[in-house]
């Protein structure tokens, strides 16, 4: 791999997501060696991947090297790579591109779409976890567009029009409720020889109530802004099968359209190495509570399950767990460098929020729950605050401020054909 050999400890972090980044920044001016390993070489801000697979931005806009985040920082050093394994005993990493040794060693490799053992859905379905997903997800939606307009049969048409999103967390509400704008607003422009009236969306969702995370006044909030979009909501109705084209509920229920996005669940995703017994239901590694698995081993966000009395499974799936996480973290490695003490992880729950659409959103705050638009505008100022990147916060804030006005979604491109396996 080329990295030198010094004479300071190094922390090989697996994974650039919201834990394994907070992590690097906030050890990368200290005097040790930081070495980062990602598949990709960018930082992706997964909260607005939604909005990438709905035409509103561009991938460059969520998106930042990890190589400019720390091109200042002197004893770091990133790597573009596939982990393949661990191996705890002889303390080191084996990557696509070489082995190496690490003195402490953190797993932020963040987690994975869980299909809960569909294969057919898996295969004929989309996840969005990932850029390259949610550009697939724009890419197939657009295309199914352009054969609806060859068909001349109308129930093959009208499923190449439909969309199903399976999942009613923030994710499949904020879908929903973006491809309904796409719908109403940019699709009757773009296709007028189409009727789009004919279009349905579905959200389908296994619990008895959207947004479960949740309050309850968020989740009516967001069930009735859904229905006034005209998105057709399936509650206590889950998934069974789906063959590219119908996907089959419970109790009997057929659903029609050639679009599925799976946004129904997550699992860990650790790399080989990991013993067995450490690893959950979940498919998360089993830490304590200071997010250590082994001596010089430790996990951190949605690669981890930390087990509390308050969190019996493990703490939720969230970008802010991960975030505190890593930096706690970094605090616990020097400390232990120093022959000091480990602090326990405690979660401080700053709120949570879903935007539905224009004007409309719901966030839950400790001490405030609030619905409506000033909440859909604290939803936007807190995501563009969150953004990494003077110029991503600029085009970010600049392309809402435009589609508001123009009720635009201008990215309509189809760049990269998806074909279906």
């Amino acid at each position: 791999m080329n990295i030198p050999k010094v004479n300071v400890p190094r922390i090989v972090i697996v994974g650039g997501g919201f834990g394994g980044l907070n992590l690097a920044r906030a050890l990368s001016r200290k005097n040790i060696q930081v070495v980062l390993l990602d598949k990709h070489n960018y930082h992706t801000f997964q909260p607005l991947l939604y909005q990438v697979a709905t035409a509103g931005l561009e991938p460059d806009s969520i998106a930042y090297p990890f190589r400019k985040i720390f091109k200042r920082q002197e004893r770091f050093f990133f790597r573009l790579t596939d982990v393949e394994s661990i191996d705890m005993k002889a303390k080191k990493v084996c990557t696509s591109i070489g082995e190496l040794t690490y003195d402490y060693l953190v797993l932020a490799t963040g987690s994975q779409t869980n299909f809960f053992g569909l294969e057919d859905v898996e295969r004929h379905g989309m996840s969005m976890k990932e850029i390259p997903e949610a550009l697939d997800i724009r890419s197939l939606i657009l295309q199914n567009f352009e054969r609806a307009l060859l068909s001349n049969d109308l129930e093959e048409r009208e499923a190449l029009m439909n969309v199903i999103i399976v999942g009613g967390g923030p994710t499949g509400v904020e879908l929903a409720g973006a491809i309904s704008e796409l719908r109403r607003h940019v699709l009757p422009q773009d296709y007028p020889d189409l009727d789009l009236r004919k279009m349905t969306i579905h959200l389908v969702e296994a619990s008895p109530r959207l947004l479960v995370a949740m309050s309850e006044k968020a989740s009516k909030k967001a069930l009735e802004f859904l229905q006034k979009m005209d998105v057709q909501v399936w509650l206590n109705t889950f998934v069974e099968n789906y063959d590219g084209y119908i996907a089959g509920a419970n109790g009997g229920a057929k659903i029609s359209g050639q679009t599925l996005i799976w946004a129904a669940g997550v699992q860990g995703n650790p790399v080989l190495g990991v013993p067995e017994d450490l690893k959950s239901k979940g498919n998360r590694i089993l830490v304590d509570e200071t997010n250590r698995f082994g001596p010089a081993e430790f996990a951190i966000g949605d690669a981890a399950q930390m087990t509390t009395e308050q969190f019996p499974y493990g703490h939720p799936m969230l970008a802010q767990v991960a975030m505190q996480q890593g930096k706690l973290l970094s605090k616990n490695i020097m400390s232990l460098i120093e022959g000091g003490n480990l602090k326990p992880f405690k979660y401080a729950d700053r709120g949570s929020m879903a935007t539905i659409g224009r004007n409309k959103a719901v966030v839950d705050l400790p001490k405030f729950k609030f619905q409506g638009a000033f909440a859909w505008f604290v939803w936007m100022f807190i995501h563009v605050i969150a953004l990494i990147g003077f110029r991503n916060k600029l085009v970010v804030a600049f392309n809402w401020m435009y589609n508001y006005f123009r009720y635009a979604r201008d990215i309509r491109l189809i760049i990269r054909p998806y074909v279906k396996k």
